[in-house]
């Protein structure tokens, strides 16, 4: 009799579980939306040394606000596919930099990116019942996650009060714009916590490399005025003079000297908190009563207190 009751409170523990579990995993979906930073690395702003890779050239005091929205799908059990649209500023101002050469270049920009990205999310940590309820109410993922992704720029510069396009004005003589619209692709890491199973938090850093070196109008070398089609093309390419800069910085704004450094494309960096609402996929299962779920738990004591 014992083992005929143990036998079968063991099959009935099993079901539940087994449809706890298919439970949770029909929460495939989720639409957030998330805010937070944006920042950029390119040729303009920076640090002491000359131009570096990644983060050690980033100049914090211009970050700017970043938000967007996105929508994730659960391909399977560590893999989800995100889809989202993103929206940020970035600035650099030499100004602010300690390196003297590029404080003299005297260059500014600011640039509103508007990007729509698909990236596979894969999940490396994973808690999938926090506090241990047996309900798969709570849980915690971490992910690294890479893509591909569309935006849009167009590079501005504050000059006598207000803001100019800098694209049509081809500042480095360059017989034909750059695009407006350019691939990047977004490698990011992150986590979320799932609470209640229906809702979302997290936080995510993301990388853009992309494959233009213009999101801050400065690339190459200096241009000849004979080269530049307008007056403010001319004031605008070359904007040392405004600080009078010292003998032995000034010849190094001349025409055909470098202004940008053309071998490193430039990249854009987004860092957000996210908040999520899940969606009950097809197929999916809800305790239909409170009844329901005490009745669950009560057994599912009852089981764990048999010894085996």
């Amino acid at each position: 009799m014992y083992r005929r009751i143990m036998k079968r409170n063991c099959i009935l523990l099993g079901i539940l579980l087994l449809t706890g579990s298919e439970a949770y995993a029909q929460y495939r979906m989720d639409l957030g939306i998330k805010t937070g930073a944006s920042n950029y690395l390119g040729d303009i702003g920076g640090n002491q040394s000359t131009r570096k890779d990644f983060l050690s050239d980033i100049k914090l005091g211009e970050t700017r606000a970043s938000l967007g929205a996105f929508f994730r799908y659960r391909l399977m059990k560590q893999i989800s596919i995100v889809s989202s649209y993103n929206y940020g500023r970035i600035a650099g101002a030499d100004y602010l930099s300690s390196n003297p050469g590029r404080r003299y270049r005297n260059l500014d920009f600011r640039n509103d990116i508007h990007e729509l990205a698909v990236q596979a999310e894969f999940y490396f940590l994973t808690f999938n019942d926090l506090g241990r309820s047996y309900l798969f109410e709570n849980n915690f993922r971490a992910y690294v996650s890479i893509g591909t992704a569309l935006f849009y720029h167009d590079p501005k510069t504050f000059y006598e009060g207000t803001w100019v396009d800098l694209r049509p004005l081809k500042t480095e003589g360059e017989n034909t714009a750059y695009s407006k619209v350019c691939v990047a692709v977004p490698m990011s890491l992150g986590f979320y916590f799932t609470i209640k199973k229906s809702y979302r938090i997290g936080w995510d850093i993301c990388w853009r490399k992309t494959f233009t070196d213009y999101l801050d109008d400065v690339s190459g070398q200096y241009a000849s005025p004979k080269a530049l089609r307008s007056p403010l093309a001319i004031e605008l390419a070359n904007r040392t003079g405004e600080l009078k800069p010292p003998e032995s910085f000034a010849n190094n704004y001349l025409p055909g000297n470098k202004r940008g450094d053309p071998t490193h494309d430039d990249a854009y960096i987004f860092s957000t908190i996210n908040f999520s609402y899940v969606f009950l996929g097809r197929g999916g299962w809800r305790y239909r009563s409170t009844w329901q779920k005490h009745e669950f738990l009560k057994r599912r004591k009852k089981i764990m207190r048999v010894r085996f």
